[in-house]
Formats: C-alpha cells, sequence, structure tokens
C-alpha cells in the first residue's frame, strides 16, 4: 500500500475547501520541555471527530513537519471538538479572542487511541497557562 503524500503522488494539496473546526477547551495545561521526542506523522491530515478530546502541543521549531522528530515544546490544552473536520498541516490555530496561536505542523499518535496530540508552530514557545488560556475558551481551526 503506497500513503499518496510521502510518496509524491499528490502534486498539490487536495483540500480545495472544508470547514472551520471549533473547540471547546477543556484543561489548561503549563510546563515545558526540552527533549519531547514526539514522532510527527508521515500524514499531513487527521479527521477530528465531534466529542473527541485531543491535546494541543506548541513548538518553536521552524523545521517541524510531518515525519520529523520534535524536541522543544509548551503544552497548551485539551480540547473537545465542538464541530468535526479534516485538521491539516499549515492550517491557522486561532483563540476565540482572534488572536493567531500559530498553524499546525503535524500530528502524533503517541496516546492513541486516547487521544491525538496536535502539534503547532509558534514564533514564540508558551503554555497554555501563561498565554492566558481558559477551560471554555474556543479555539478555532482553519485554512487560510
Amino acid at each position: 500500500m503506497v500513503e499518496p503524500y510521502s510518496s509524491g503522488l499528490l502534486k498539490e494539496d487536495p483540500y480545495a475547501k472544508k470547514v472551520v473546526i471549533m473547540a471547546r477547551v477543556v484543561a489548561v495545561l503549563r510546563g515545558k520541555l526540552e527533549n519531547r521526542k514526539l514522532s510527527l506523522i508521515p500524514m499531513p491530515s487527521r479527521a477530528l471527530k465531534r466529542y473527541e478530546i485531543h491535546e494541543l502541543i506548541v513548538t518553536d521549531e521552524q523545521e517541524a513537519a510531518p515525519g520529523k522528530e520534535v524536541n522543544k515544546i509548551a503544552y497548551l490544552a485539551f480540547v473537545e471538538i465542538l464541530n468535526p473536520g479534516v485538521a491539516v498541516v499549515g492550517d491557522k490555530v486561532i483563540l476565540q479572542d482572534g488572536k493567531t496561536v500559530g498553524r499546525i505542523a503535524g500530528f502524533d499518535e503517541t496516546h492513541m487511541p486516547n487521544h491525538e496530540n496536535i502539534v503547532i508552530k509558534v514564533e514564540k514557545r508558551m503554555s497554555g497557562e501563561e498565554m492566558g488560556i481558559n477551560v471554555d475558551d474556543l479555539i478555532i481551526f482553519l485554512k487560510e
């Protein structure tokens, strides 16, 4: 079986249009690590189903991408998916106040099937607590 992304079969972004994904913060996280060793899967997209809980992790490693290892991270939040859809590398992640968190760098399946780690590339690593995120805040994922 051939994986169409890493094999180079897809020459352009296959997502012409997609819905905005909305999620609700169910736990705000704190803490940073320098040697987390997250293994981003080679696939650049994941389906996020309604009511699933997933973890958001940020990194300032600008080379973070599908198939790469990510070490420098900060924990952001656990979120519940309210409006399901397909999350794709490069999607913008925005807080409910309009502040941009960053862009999806990839996905780590260390804790599956419990939850997916969604890794977000940021300019400056800050935890959810440092960002002032609160329980019940909305987080938006959108193609831009």
